[in-house]
């Protein structure tokens, strides 16, 4: 699959210098890429670099930086008492995610002027590890917001709550002053807003030109809805059309993100980074509409290692993907070549 912007041989050429860069600076990469016969110098496209899988993140340190030059780390969301993956970031690599994420995000979710911005997640002090939380503070911060536009809180065990009733309120004065809002939040956020608003027999009509972005999934956090529903019951109760709601896909392990639309098309990632849907029994790309396995490179993750595969199920869409579910714990075998 390409993204539009890049041809092919350009983006693998950088990728080649940076996949040799990376197993020059990155121990564990490379005893990955010597274990499949993949070093640096036996690579000749961007497709054959190895990936690493996500797992991996959980038991070693894929990064390039001196641990005196790691500023921050972003952990991965799951299960409560789980070994989290562990993405580390330093002066220089924040920049550049940051970079990242406002120029794709303002591209695909293309915010209102004069939009009101509502972030259904903790602030980044109550939430350092997020990657997510530092992508919103990030708008944030591009669209000259305050931090009260954070409406969420975290728990001592570090669960994410909305406080409901003041974002209603917030929500609807938007809408009553006829500006734009801009909601962005996980799916599982939305759920306990949209409850939240027919518990208490409210809707809320959000002026035109208002958008919504939801991302990830739900892990126990809230009922569960397909996107479709979800969609529809935004619609109902926040009036915003299919047409407003974007969806997201990111993980702690990138530094780009891809973004679908509500009505359908599939997800795109920016022309700086590649997805390929590979089949998990043979690693190769599978043909168009066929389901396999995410696989991702990107070429903002320049101080960890640009290749990861995914434990996400997709079906290939052209220039895209189209994300189907989680896959069963068998099928991404990659972990345990890692342990070798």
């Amino acid at each position: 699959m390409r993204s539009p912007g890049a041809s092919d041989a350009a983006f693998s050429g950088l990728a080649l210098r940076l996949y040799a860069a990376q197993s020059h600076a990155n121990p564990p990469y490379r005893r990955l890429g010597g274990q499949r016969g993949l070093p640096a110098s036996g690579v000749a496209s961007w497709r054959d670099i190895p990936a690493v899988p996500a797992c991996a993140f959980r038991e070693f340190e894929f990064s390039c930086l001196e641990p005196a030059d790691r500023t921050a780390v972003f952990h991965s969301s799951g299960t409560t008492g789980a070994t989290p993956s562990r993405h580390f970031h330093g002066r220089d690599s924040l920049a550049l995610y940051d970079d990242s994420a406002w120029h794709w995000f303002e591209g695909c979710v293309r915010p209102a002027e004069r939009s009101r911005l509502f972030i259904l997640t903790p602030p980044p002090a109550a939430a350092p590890h997020s990657s997510l939380v530092r992508m919103f503070d990030t708008v944030r911060r591009k669209l000259s917001a305050g931090d009260a536009c954070f409406h969420g809180r975290a728990d001592s065990a570090g669960a994410w709550h909305l406080d409901l009733e003041p974002l209603a309120d917030s929500l609807a004065a938007s809408a009553a002053a006829e500006l734009p809002a801009l909601v962005l939040g996980t799916a599982f956020s939305f759920v306990h807003l949209l409850d939240g608003l027919a518990g208490a027999g409210r809707r809320v009509a959000l002026a035109p030109g208002s958008r919504v972005m939801e991302t990830g999934g739900y892990k126990g956090r809230s009922r569960e809805l397909a996107p479709g529903r979800l969609h529809e019951i935004m619609t109902r109760q926040l009036g915003v059309a299919p047409r407003d709601i974007v969806r997201e896909y990111g993980m702690s392990e990138l530094s780009s993100q891809a973004y679908g639309g509500a009505a359908g098309g599939g997800f795109r990632f920016p022309p700086w980074a590649r997805a390929l849907v590979v089949s998990p029994e043979t690693g190769r790309e599978v043909a168009e509409g066929e389901t396999g396995l995410l696989r991702v490179v990107d070429l903002a993750n320049v101080w960890s290692v640009m290749a990861i595969q995914t434990e996400d199920l997709a079906v290939r869409r052209g220039s895209g993907f189209e994300l189907v579910g989680r896959a069963a714990p068998a099928e991404p075998r990659g972990c345990s070549l890692m342990a070798a």
